[in-house]
């Protein structure tokens, strides 16, 4: 898919580079961007649950999410629609952010950045809709798209709910993915049916 055809996508990934890039060169700029759970708790600052994932720690947090966009976003904008698609990607955003603040609640020091759970819910939505595309993790494992899917779900849930500390928003991975997966169950059924008998085709060949 061109993403020259995909002019949501082309703009969040402007968006994200080019604001993260400002915020690089401006503490002011993270500090009234970045998701702080004082702030949003004592502060009411909610507006940081969107704003937040438009900022990223360094170039290569920023690059790997741009890259998943980058290679996602224009199947799933086509698929859907681009106001749809722009709708699904703020949406994960949002859905990532609220999971990280029920997960996180309690610990007034939490911060986070990046664009992770909207990310997620790219991700998500599109396993749906190409359950069956081969995908190349690390860019050498070919795995069914539904089955990435599941793993970085399975994962991301563990993770989250055993409280891993290796600097990764697993909150975020998984309010993202999971609002991807309801949004398309919600608002196109149809592919879940479709996505539903090409899995049992797939599994339980005739």
């Amino acid at each position: 898919m061109d993403l020259l055809q995909a002019p949501a996508t082309m703009a969040l990934l402007v968006t994200n580079i080019l604001v993260s890039i400002a915020a690089w060169q401006n503490v002011r700029l993270v500090d009234s961007m970045i998701f702080d759970m004082t702030l949003i708790r004592r502060r009411h600052e909610y507006h940081r649950m969107i704003t937040s994932g438009f900022i990223h720690a360094d170039p290569m947090h920023l690059f790997m999410n741009m890259l998943a966009l980058f290679f996602l976003g224009p199947a799933l904008e086509y698929a859907v629609g681009t106001w749809a698609y722009l709708g699904v990607y703020l949406a994960s955003l949002l859905g990532g952010s609220l999971w990280t603040l029920m997960e996180h609640y309690r610990d007034s020091s939490y911060r986070a950045l990046g664009a992770s759970g909207a990310v997620s819910g790219v991700t998500s939505a599109a396993a749906i809709i190409f359950p069956l595309t081969t995908i190349r993790v690390f860019f050498a494992l070919p795995m069914p798209f539904i089955l990435f899917a599941a793993l970085y779900i399975g994962w991301s849930a563990w993770a989250a709910a055993s409280r891993v500390r290796d600097g990764i928003g697993h909150a975020a991975h998984l309010g993202g993915a999971l609002t991807g997966i309801g949004l398309v169950c919600l608002l196109w059924p149809a592919f879940v049916r479709t996505t539903w008998d090409q899995v049992v085709q797939a599994v339980l060949p005739p």
